[in-house]
């Protein structure tokens, strides 16, 4: 008579640990949705500002009233006219080659200096030679293109290309530092009459989108997790131009030129530090050092 016995189970009592284990968030999808992010809200402000009268006429406003106000009202922004641009910013990428040699990071060096001149050179080419500021009817204020801000562009390349070449332990912090520097200088051009409130939005926003899809095409060279994260690449993606629109209702809905040049000031300053806060994010997580991945594979 045949005993029946219980059949050996075939799946095993023990999954493998990387079985079980979630799987982990793509820091290369938030980045590419950073990048469009970025990159759509600089057409946004383009269009919005730049080629449309209401636009147009709301921030001519703002440079008339600061063309003719005393010399004494905006002393805070006065040191920016000081600054020799080309001295600063060639110094800057000098203090980043040398942090990169300091720690003896060669490609890294050549990636933030990469990073630092590629926004800085797409700023100049695109408002020196492609896009234009259309005369809508708005008098009184200079119709050549002033978008974007090459201070501004300048002032955001500088910090990013700093939290690149130093250790990544400290690249939230370098950031959140930095973006009242970066802050200052956007509105000290307006509070100068140099550039409109959309200018430097827009030079924040070039440089980001530069940055993130710099990092995007690093870090797709680098392990990565499996899992697009809805939620950050939403953010990522909408962000960028939730701040643009923001920006035009409030200086839009001002009800007089005084109050108007005190919000395209505040929001010049609020934009910049927006801007800087969601790329900290992404950057986050990014290694730009190729020589640590090679060693973290070993």
């Amino acid at each position: 008579m045949a005993v029946l016995t219980p059949e050996t189970p075939t799946v095993p009592l023990s999954a493998p640990r990387h079985a079980l284990a979630p799987r982990r968030r793509s820091r290369t999808a938030v980045l590419v949705a950073a990048a469009i992010g970025f990159a759509g809200a600089f057409v946004v402000a383009y269009l919005l500002f730049v080629r449309t009268e209401a636009g147009q006429r709301a921030e001519d406003g703002v440079v008339r009233f600061a063309q003719n106000l005393p010399r004494s009202t905006v002393d805070w922004a006065r040191p920016l006219a000081g600054i020799d641009g080309v001295e600063v910013f060639g110094a800057a990428g000098i203090v980043i080659v040398a942090l990169a040699v300091l720690r003896k990071r060669f490609a890294l060096g050549v990636t933030a200096l990469v990073l630092y001149l590629l926004p800085l050179a797409a700023a100049q080419l695109l408002k020196i030679y492609l896009l234009d500021r259309p005369d809508v009817g708005s008098a009184g204020a200079p119709h050549h293109n002033s978008f974007p801000s090459g201070h501004v562009s300048a002032a955001t390349a500088v910090l990013l290309a700093l939290a690149v070449v130093l250790p990544a332990r400290f690249r939230t912090w370098v950031l959140a530092v930095g973006a009242p520097g970066v802050a200052w200088v956007a509105a000290a051009t307006v509070a100068l009459s140099w550039h409109r409130l959309s200018d430097t939005v827009g030079a924040c926003l070039l440089v980001a989108a530069v940055v993130s899809a710099g990092a995007a095409v690093v870090s797709a060279r680098r392990p990565d997790g499996g899992r697009i994260p809805v939620v950050l690449t939403a953010v990522a993606l909408l962000a960028p131009s939730a701040v643009v629109l923001g920006g035009y209702v409030v200086l839009a809905s001002a009800t007089s030129v005084p109050a108007r040049f005190v919000a395209a000031l505040v929001l010049a300053a609020l934009s910049a530090v927006a801007v800087v806060l969601l790329a900290a994010g992404p950057l986050r997580r990014v290694n730009f050092d190729p020589s640590g991945a090679r060693n973290r594979l070993r």
